[in-house]
């Protein structure tokens, strides 16, 4: 089956059906299912999410896999491929048409059965997809894929058809998504230089190239402009915390009101790895804030209780914080700016202001980051976007000054009057 021939594919014209969906179930057990078009779940992608989830990972794990293999369920239910009969033609086919394709324009939730001509036009006074925002600097998203997603996609589908090949599933007889080359041909670090360190040996064929990200910061006054943007305590507690903490958004939402200690000023979050209890020193603001948003939460009917949540609803029926609602929130008080930062990048800028305090130890950084290695923080010691246009700004700037004044002439060098007195006659005195 691996030397099948596939008719040409017109992957230009290829639209993406929405067919099947990505089902989150509230069930710890299977908090995600992937189901066909009848609302039936995949029988190879669950037993592939089963095993994701015995092997300790996060919960949001089978998410991004889920959404990954998704992906690539519609792709081959659009050319009629059974799963476990693609071939290298296949992968190549899709991997293509991610990198040079369009995605696929979806219906926003609360349009969809509607008439198109009920739906409200797309604002026009939005930057162009991708282009660089003029508030943060950051690139919008883009119309493709970013390299991001495809190298994930790719990482994704190569280890779930690893899976079911160990397990001889179905007819299943290569590996649609190989590796490299020259990582199948030769022995891993055959020729190691023992004084470097290891590379990484397992790169997918059709994996693409990730360019490094620079973490952003947001600067002070942009920061103050953004939490003034902010409608309620809760929502001014949370920015708080996650600049104080340098949780991740997801990590603080995990907090319960017993975790929030004032005498000690710490709260407590499970982290996203390890699912390890850890403790965060966080600023008096934070706590106050959120003994604003407290008080009249309760007052409303907010459940109050040590092992109850932390952070819920500003509405009835009363329901925990999620991680969607908190990400809409803080995108709001953006577009109040113009910008378009994340909530990744409040850890960001929690980094960066424990890493400028000189009497802070990197090592304490990278335990209250929860970073396996202190060679995490090495990114922050590149320079920022914003660094970099500075230097440069004053560099041209006392350039231009050089240019402007001039440094005076040198004096005319001196003369002895002994040797012109000889040379003319003159007396000496």
């Amino acid at each position: 089956m691996s030397g099948e021939q596939r008719p040409g594919r017109d992957l230009k014209n290829f639209v993406l059906p929405e067919l099947g969906q990505l089902l989150e179930t509230g069930d710890p057990w299977e908090p995600y299912q992937v189901l066909d078009s009848f609302g039936r779940p995949i029988e190879p992608v669950a037993t592939y999410l089963r095993d994701l989830m015995a092997a300790d990972s996060s919960p949001l794990t089978p998410r991004s896999y889920g959404m990954d293999l998704l992906r690539w369920w519609r792709y081959l239910w659009a050319f009629g491929i059974e799963w476990d009969r693609a071939v290298r033609e296949d992968a190549r086919d899709f991997m293509l048409w991610m990198k040079l394709a369009d995605k696929p324009v979806r219906v926003h939730w609360r349009h969809r059965g509607k008439d198109p001509s009920e739906i409200p036009p797309a604002r026009h006074d939005s930057p162009a997809p991708g282009s660089p925002n003029p508030v943060t600097g950051k690139p919008t998203v883009g119309k493709k894929y970013a390299p991001t997603t495809r190298a994930h996609c790719e990482t994704v589908l190569r280890t779930f058809y690893d899976f079911h090949l160990e397990r001889n599933t179905g007819s299943l007889l290569v590996n649609p998504f190989p590796l490299v080359r020259s990582r199948r041909s030769a022995r891993a670090n055959a020729h190691h230089n023992p004084e470097k360190e290891h590379n990484k040996q397992r790169t997918g064929l059709y994996r693409p190239k990730v360019p490094k990200r620079i973490p952003r910061r947001i600067p002070d006054e942009k920061y103050t402009e953004v939490f003034a943007g902010l409608r309620s305590h809760r929502d001014r507690a949370l920015l708080a915390f996650w600049v104080a903490t340098g949780a991740r958004a997801e990590e603080l939402l995990t907090a319960k009101q017993g975790d929030a200690v004032v005498g000690q000023q710490t709260i407590g979050v499970i982290r996203k790895g390890t699912r390890a209890y850890q403790e965060l020193p966080a600023t008096p603001d934070a706590f106050v804030w959120l003994r604003l948003y407290q008080e009249e939460s309760w007052n409303k009917g907010v459940p109050r209780r040590r092992a109850q949540p932390l952070w819920w609803t500003l509405r009835r029926p009363w329901r925990p914080l999620g991680y969607d609602a908190a990400r809409m929130m803080f995108n709001r008080a953006n577009e109040l700016l113009g910008a378009n930062w994340t909530l990744h990048d409040l850890r960001h800028t929690a980094t960066f202001l424990m890493l400028d305090d000189p009497n802070m130890p990197p090592v304490y950084v990278q335990h209250i980051l929860g970073h396996k290695h202190l060679s995490t923080l090495d990114i922050y010691n590149r320079p920022t976007r914003d660094d970099v246009i500075s230097a440069g700004l004053a560099h041209h700037a006392r350039q231009e000054h050089k240019r402007n004044n001039p440094p005076p002439a040198p004096p005319a060098p001196a003369y002895n009057r002994d040797s012109l007195d000889v040379l003319f006659g003159g007396s000496p005195g």
